[in-house]
């Protein structure tokens, strides 16, 4: 007799995946053998930033490791809680570059989107920690407000979908958008910045990629990895499967103290990132948002990371060191005279 076949394993939705991330630091350090140094890792008060993880990239984690790069990205700690001089709410002037509702126009010919307040991580670092999403969302009401005004100025010509993460609003709501941008003459990109291809795979599902295959723009998928260990074989499909749609895949990492502040870090992770096809773009400084300043390298350490990067690796794998500086009409190249003048007090 013949045993009947067992049905198909069904993939996880990625909308389950979100709903089941770790939201506890207790239960995040014990599921990493860390609970005996819950009292000399996690901050003693509330730091206003909650903790939210995706297990799968709990998983990528060193287990018994409370130095973990990955783990130290996410994990509230009692550093956040000082102030710190020059570290403010609103570190890169969002607010001030606001056009419409939900709507950021800083530089010549893009406009970034607020698309939603939600992701699927909070990193500790994040230079929108303290924004007031619930004010500025491009996507309500349909994105009337947002549409109008790129209609409006017919200059766009790149449309940045940001956040929170855009790709934490669900696929029928980003073909609303696009059809709707696609119906603009003036405007030929979309660039989506996202976190999820990375910490949350699952989401770079059938009809994300079936809508991005299709969508009648260049498309540009700017991910967001700071470690080689983040990157795992699930996270390599998912940029397989975007590249297979047509997408041009990029990285911006943030240069973070104690986690990639080293040649070997980032160069291991230049080299994973090629290997999923993805170039390095941009390693930004840190922004100085309140509750950051604990992860903050300085400028003369960067450039001397990126110079012995230069050395090591081909030129196209070693990112652009930037910092973005309120007002200015581009991100800030990063240079040895700017860096040595900041140290002395110039600027």
């Amino acid at each position: 007799m013949i045993p009947a076949k067992r049905p198909a394993a069904q993939p996880v939705r990625w909308q389950q995946s979100w709903r089941e991330a770790v939201t506890d630091a207790g239960e995040l350090l014990d599921l990493l053998g860390l609970a005996a140094h819950a009292d000399s890792l996690l901050a003693a008060a509330d730091t206003g930033f909650a903790l939210r993880v995706p297990r799968g990239f709990v998983a990528r984690m060193r287990h018994g490791d409370p130095r973990d790069p990955l783990l130290l990205q996410v994990l509230p700690q009692a550093a956040e809680l000082g102030a710190a001089p020059g570290y403010t709410h609103d570190a890169v002037g969002d607010l001030a570059a606001r056009a419409a509702n939900g709507v950021l126009h800083k530089y010549h010919g893009r406009a970034l989107l607020i698309a939603t307040g939600s992701c699927a991580i909070n990193c500790r670092y994040c230079f929108r920690r303290h924004f007031p999403y619930a004010q500025q969302t491009a996507a309500a009401n349909h994105w009337d407000e947002a549409l109008a005004w790129l209609r409006s100025d017919t200059s766009i010509s790149e449309v940045i979908l940001s956040g929170g993460d855009p790709l934490a609003l669900a696929t029928p709501k980003l073909v609303e958008l696009s059809q709707a941008l696609a119906a603009m003459p003036h405007v030929r990109r979309l660039r989506i910045h996202s976190r999820l291809p990375i910490v949350l795979p699952e989401r770079i599902d059938r009809e994300f990629t079936a809508w991005l295959a299709q969508l009648p723009l260049q498309r540009v998928l700017v991910v967001h990895a700071n470690h080689a260990n983040e990157i795992d074989a699930s996270v390599e499909q998912a940029c397989a499967a975007l590249r297979a749609a047509g997408v041009t895949l990029l990285n911006q990492s943030v240069l973070l103290r104690g986690i990639n502040d080293s040649v070997a870090a980032l160069g291991a992770l230049s080299e994973r990132l090629f290997e999923c096809g993805v170039l390095p773009y941009y390693l930004h400084l840190l922004d100085r948002v309140h509750g950051a300043a604990h992860f903050e390298v300085e400028p003369a350490q960067a450039l001397a990371i990126v110079d012995g990067l230069r050395a090591t690796l081909p030129g196209y794998l070693v990112p652009r060191l930037v910092r973005e500086v309120a007002g200015a009409p581009c991100k800030t190249p990063v240079e040895h005279g700017a860096a040595m003048a900041q140290r002395d007090g110039i600027e």
